[in-house]
């Protein structure tokens, strides 16, 4: 039976800022940081702390970027997180910060640097096994994980309540990505092509607007839970063909059955599960 996801209240108080990390700063990693200050500026309008970003990303910016994601040719060979860091801040006066490196699952290294909110947007299933294993440390006091990605013309956003020290087992937690579909952590199954090297490719790879569906999407999901207190789904999938946005509801029926459902798939090509 649905039901409504209700937030912890200690997470926007006017005196403290929330603390987010993005990981990933290619087509939704750049569309969700982009869009971030405008969050933070409702929640400074409606009593609360605001926003405390970093963004990690590893990458250099190559000529291909310069197609869908909201890069220039001179910013080509500098750091993908530094460059859009720097953009924000000088625009919006923050002090929001980069992180240049590839996150593992080793970058946070004390109890101190956990955030509160985990957005990744990452294109690897070793880079998803990598968050998840972070999120769920007996250590980590992470709130929610949301994680978003798409395919060519398709593509869905899921926010969880990661297993740790924060979030206790019980039926109503939010479940993560890698509950409901393990096999986007399960690296043995193999990674997609690398990325692509041409502006030609990198449209046929991905269509233009679909990082800023996700994006926008799941910061108004975002919105309303830090406005209101409760939502009544916590992602949706969305498809550029047909146009149809399909949410998904906070059902931990449904949850279960998506659960059996990808680990028949993860057997049935011969993958371990847990």
């Amino acid at each position: 039976m649905a039901a409504e996801h209700v937030l912890d209240k200690s997470l926007v108080r006017p005196s403290q800022p929330l603390s987010i990390l993005v990981i990933g700063a290619g087509g939704n990693g750049s569309a969700v940081f982009l869009h971030l200050p405008y969050l933070h500026q409702a929640l400074l309008a409606w009593g609360c702390g605001g926003l405390q970003v970093t963004l990690a990303d590893g990458d250099p910016v190559s000529e291909s970027n310069c197609v869908r994601q909201p890069f220039a040719a001179a910013d080509i060979g500098l750091n993908k997180a530094t460059v859009l860091v720097n953009r924000v801040n000088l625009f919006w006066g923050l002090y929001w910060q980069a992180y240049p490196h590839h996150f593992r699952k080793d970058s946070l290294k004390d109890d101190s640097s956990y955030p509160h909110l985990i957005i990744s947007c990452v294109d690897t299933r070793a880079a998803r096994q990598a968050v998840a294993q972070t999120v769920t440390r007996a250590r980590s006091h992470t709130a929610y994980w949301l994680d978003l990605g798409n395919n060519a013309a398709s593509g869905q956003y899921i926010l969880g309540q990661p297993l740790n020290q924060r979030n206790r087992r019980i039926g109503s937690r939010l479940r993560t990505v890698a509950e409901l579909y393990p096999e986007i952590m399960a690296a043995e199954i193999g990674e997609d092509p690398l990325p692509s090297c041409s502006a030609v490719e990198a449209l046929e790879r991905q269509e233009p607007y679909i990082n800023h569906v996700l994006a926008t999407s799941s910061l108004a999901m975002l919105a309303r839970l830090f406005r209101y207190g409760t939502i009544a789904h916590h992602g949706a999938f969305y498809n550029a063909a047909t146009g149809r946005m399909s949410a998904i509801p906070i059902d931990p029926e449904l949850w279960r059955k998506t659960r059996r459902r990808s680990l028949r798939l993860l057997k049935s090509q011969g993958q371990q599960v847990a």
